[in-house]
């Protein structure tokens, strides 16, 4: 009987010391201890980590499918056509992929993917732009101003188709007040070698009234006094303004490139017979009277220091004409 019950005797006994283990678990796992002559094992080595990305190089023949350049894409039905661009000079289009590299093999870079026939072996790099392209361009679009030189740089000794008028023709001045402006102007440089210290901007009716004085006044007039004359100071042609600058007047035979002041009179030695300090007396005055009156005549109106303080320093020439005949004080 004895005998029998020994195995469960012995069951019991483990259960009984199993659940007092339980009951008191340790803190932490015992660090196992090396077997008694068994040596340290060497750590496993560590495998590196794999790249972040694997690239693949893969060789294939540019086929004949690859397009030569992008398409360009068609307008969907119904939209309406852009508007007109102005056709930028010709650049000469890239050449194709077969030209850039033939019968090369192209070599690819990808993540991933498949690579297909149809594949541009590399980006086509832009053409440089043709050299003076932005001026051309700039040119093109550049509205031209009123007033400037039709023809820079060619100076007529013919202008007005008169000999001896020198100057340019200008293109047509709008002035920015109702009565100013000249439909054909010209910019007048000299007068038969006898120049203009200031260009004037007239009209031709002026230009020619001017030459008509110089000849019949004033180079009879100064003869061989100091050399002969040299220049004309001009001190105001065309100018959109009022008579006098006077506010409320009427707008200036000046504004309309009918008139031409006149300030001194340059001889070839350097001197110079001026209204403002000459007029009174004396054989320069005496020469500059001659002169105020030969004007009147070529020109409508003269005006110079007796007829007002607003001309006590010039000769005021213009073409108006008077029912009554030229207006000269």
């Amino acid at each position: 009987m004895i005998r029998r019950g020994a195995p469960y005797l012995a069951a019991l006994v483990s259960l009984a010391l199993g659940g007092a283990a339980l009951a008191e678990a340790p803190d932490r796992s015992p660090r196992p201890l090396f077997r008694p002559g068994a040596q340290a094992a060497a750590p496993a080595p560590v495998a590196p980590a794999p790249a972040a990305e694997s690239v693949t190089r893969v060789a294939i023949n540019a086929g004949p499918q690859a397009p030569a350049r992008s398409l360009r894409p068609v307008l969907r039905g119904g939209a309406p056509a852009p508007a007109a661009v102005a056709a930028a000079p010709e650049v000469a289009a890239p050449p194709a992929p077969s030209a850039i590299l033939p019968e090369a093999i192209a070599t690819l870079v990808f993540n991933g993917g498949v690579a297909t026939e149809r594949a541009i072996p590399r980006s086509l790099r832009p053409r440089l732009r043709p050299d003076g392209l932005e001026q051309r361009v700039r040119a093109t679009a550049t509205r031209q101003i009123p007033g400037r030189v039709t023809q820079p740089g060619r100076a007529s000794d013919n202008l007005c188709g008169v000999p001896g008028l020198v100057g340019e023709r200008l293109a047509p001045i709008t002035g920015r007040t109702r009565g100013c402006g000249i439909a054909e102007p010209v910019r007048l440089r000299a007068v038969d070698g006898i120049t203009l210290s200031t260009p004037a901007t007239v009209n031709c009716e002026t230009a020619r009234a001017l030459q008509t004085w110089v000849q019949r006044s004033v180079v009879p007039t100064v003869g061989r006094t100091g050399g002969g004359v040299a220049s004309l100071r001009v001190v105001a042609s065309y100018a959109c303004r009022t008579r006098n600058n006077q506010p409320g007047a009427r707008i200036s035979e000046h504004g309309r490139g009918n008139a031409v002041d006149i300030a001194g009179i340059g001889l070839a030695n350097g001197d110079e017979l001026t209204v403002l300090s000459d007029w009174g007396g004396g054989r320069d005055g005496r020469m500059l009277r001659d002169m105020h009156r030969g004007a009147c005549g070529p020109f409508g109106t003269v005006l110079g220091p007796n007829s007002d303080r607003f001309h006590r320093d010039h000769f005021h020439f213009d073409v108006a004409s008077y029912r009554s005949g030229p207006y000269c004080r």
